[in-house]
């Protein structure tokens, strides 16, 4: 796996943000969008942070940011429930506009584009979306960004849940291709009201069904071939992470290709 130069910053560091906008898209995720008050937090694209919430000041949590880093102090998180997760839940489930966040020392530091100008290949299991969302912007920043492909991975149709941004990404930015990846072609028969609140009021929004690939995102990626020149970005759960890797080693992409964060 290739590493980028040393992520933390030499002393600890504790920026307070406030949430000035809380969007629940299901009943199991949150978008999250913060003002830093004072500070900015020093991260770079595709770094992770330690966030601290006021319903739970015991526990942070790590979380990626979704955009790139800006002077007016911006963020943006994806949040997904897990399964006992209380921060997670919290965040989804009680997070209110005018919260006041600690957000603590940017960490991480694999996930990045070089300027090599080689093709790129990202896979977003998930909210794993958020950081190569925030690659993708710092590098349309660039005079000549490399050809790039997004493979966006769900369990439904459904679980696709920034299918509206993604079609606007790739429409604006003509060096993006994205492959929409689902494990099942077919939504639960369990209602999502918050997703239904969302097409009630938009109608049929994002990617197009018949656009959407049916499978594990390492069976879709790796049916691709071996990406021997590529530089390959891995991002989503500890599980998808490693039987995505694993799939790409065993398919032929060489190891220092690879770019993950280790958990």
């Amino acid at each position: 796996m290739q590493s980028a130069t040393p992520s933390s910053t030499d002393t600890d560091i504790a920026v307070s943000a406030t949430v000035v906008e809380h969007h629940r898209l299901r009943s199991d995720l949150a978008v999250v969008r913060l003002e830093c008050n004072s500070d900015i937090v020093p991260f770079r694209a595709g770094q992770y942070v330690d966030v601290t919430v006021p319903q739970r000041p015991n526990l942070p949590r790590r979380l990626s940011p979704a955009l790139p880093p800006s002077m007016d102090g911006k963020l943006e998180f994806h949040v997904r429930t897990v399964p006992g997760g209380w921060v997670s839940k919290t965040i989804v489930e009680s997070t209110s506009p005018g919260d006041v966040w600690t957000i603590g020392n940017p960490r991480g530091g694999d996930l990045h584009v070089d300027d090599t100008g080689r093709i790129v290949v990202m896979i977003a299991g998930g909210t794993g979306l958020a950081p190569l969302r925030a690659l993708l912007l710092d590098v349309a920043r660039r005079p000549q960004p490399p050809r790039t492909f997004l493979f966006v991975g769900a369990r439904t149709p459904r679980d696709l849940y920034a299918a509206d941004m993604l079609a606007l990404l790739g429409e604006a930015l003509p060096w993006l291709t994205i492959v929409p990846v689902t494990e099942s072609l077919y939504d639960p028969p369990i209602q999502d009201p918050f997703y239904d609140r969302i097409a009630s009021h938009v109608g049929d929004f994002g990617i197009d069904p018949d656009e959407i690939l049916e499978g594990t995102l390492g069976d879709i990626v790796t049916s691709y071939g071996a990406f021997g020149d590529h530089q390959v970005l891995v991002c989503g759960s500890a599980a998808m992470v490693r039987s995505t890797v694993q799939r790409l080693l065993e398919t032929g992409t060489p190891l220092e290709n690879i770019r993950y964060d280790s958990y």
